[in-house]
């Protein structure tokens, strides 16, 4: 019975089914926000979300009864069954945050869609070797900010008044969110050289040590897309192995 349910809930239309009812519910979701909506059709919008959380809960339990313990072996059924959890929380004063967060149902679409599970693996795998990336730059952001408190301090004390707003912003100056006539320009009014000082800033946190977590997250996603392509491959090859030896044994009984 529990290889019946399983094999059930792999079959892509119940996938497709489920990816669907996480869409509308996110679209219900959305609604509930809208005053208008609500005055409108409060009622039903509220009845087709408890229809949602009833077949997430009810995926979630065949879930539960064909895997058993090995359920929680999975991380991404560990994701869903807590988002769904949260759902399920009393909407009482005290876990009125909790509630707020049902919109994190959304994101069981990730669990359902192995391309973005890729996406979310490889960013993890990433996480280790973004580490040191992190490290540099925080070394980076505050030798910057004490040299811009140190140079510029006293004239521009909004923007470089201490470690905190230096830091703040030469953090808007590695976005380039009005870098140029919203901070820089104004300094090299007072401090014409003030150039030299932010242009190798941009350059090293900007172009070569954002570019760096790129890269080493691009790099993990390819190494998880090429780990799944083997394991397809391997288990195609066990498949063509056994179909062979059961010929085989055929062939050998007659």
């Amino acid at each position: 019975m529990r290889n019946k349910v399983a094999s059930f809930l792999e079959q892509p239309w119940v996938t497709n089914f489920i990816i669907g009812v996480i869409v509308f519910n996110a679209v219900l979701l959305g609604m509930e926000t809208s005053d208008a909506a609500m005055a409108l059709a409060g009622p039903l919008i509220i009845f087709l979300d408890q229809l949602c959380l009833a077949i997430f809960v009810v995926e979630i339990g065949l879930k539960l009864f064909a895997q058993g313990w090995r359920f929680f072996r999975s991380g991404w059924n560990l994701f869903d069954f807590v988002i769904v959890g949260i759902a399920l929380v009393p909407a009482t004063q005290g876990f009125s945050v909790l509630r707020a967060l049902r919109i994190l149902r959304v994101l069981r679409v990730i669990s359902a869609t192995p391309r973005l599970r890729r996406v979310v693996e490889g960013f993890i795998t990433a996480l280790p070797g973004m580490g040191s990336v992190f490290l540099l730059m925080a070394l980076i952001f505050y030798i910057g900010a004490v040299m811009a408190t140190k140079l510029f301090g006293a004239t521009f004390p909004d923007w470089f008044g201490g470690l905190g707003l230096s830091a703040y912003s030469l953090f808007q100056i590695m976005t380039l969110e009005s870098w140029s006539m919203g901070i820089v320009r104004p300094v090299m009014e007072v401090y014409p050289w003030a150039w030299a000082f932010f242009v190798p800033f941009i350059m090293v946190t900007t172009f070569a040590v954002v570019n760096l977590l790129v890269g080493l997250i691009v790099n993990s996603m390819q190494d998880a897309h090429a780990e799944e392509s083997n394991e397809k491959t391997d288990a195609y090859r066990d498949e063509v192995l056994h179909r062979l030896e059961a010929i085989e044994k055929r062939l050998n009984e007659r």
